[in-house]
């Protein structure tokens, strides 16, 4: 029986340890993130910058994808169409 006990009570301190590890690991994540809270607050608009160069490439190069996808598919069609149309009489 004292075993037993034993046993439970290596158990139970073993779970209070991980949790007081789990917590201290917590608390050193959120006082972290409070002492980079002022830098984060001081590159934002530099990142709101690159995020908006960003996107005016994405779409620029969208753009230069289209116009040179457009005259390419009506030249296939142009030259695929009559092809197409001999198979279906067909």
């Amino acid at each position: 029986m004292a075993a037993l006990m034993t046993l439970f009570a290596f158990i139970f301190i073993a779970f209070c340890a991980m949790a007081v590890f789990a917590l201290a690991a917590f608390a050193l994540k959120m006082t972290l993130k409070l002492v980079l809270l002022p830098i984060k607050l001081l590159l934002l608009p530099f990142i709101a910058i690159a995020v908006i160069i960003k996107l005016a490439l994405v779409l620029a190069v969208g753009a230069i994808v289209v116009a040179i996808l457009i005259p390419i598919a009506i030249l296939l069609a142009i030259v695929v169409g009559p092809f197409l149309l001999i198979s279906a009489l067909t």
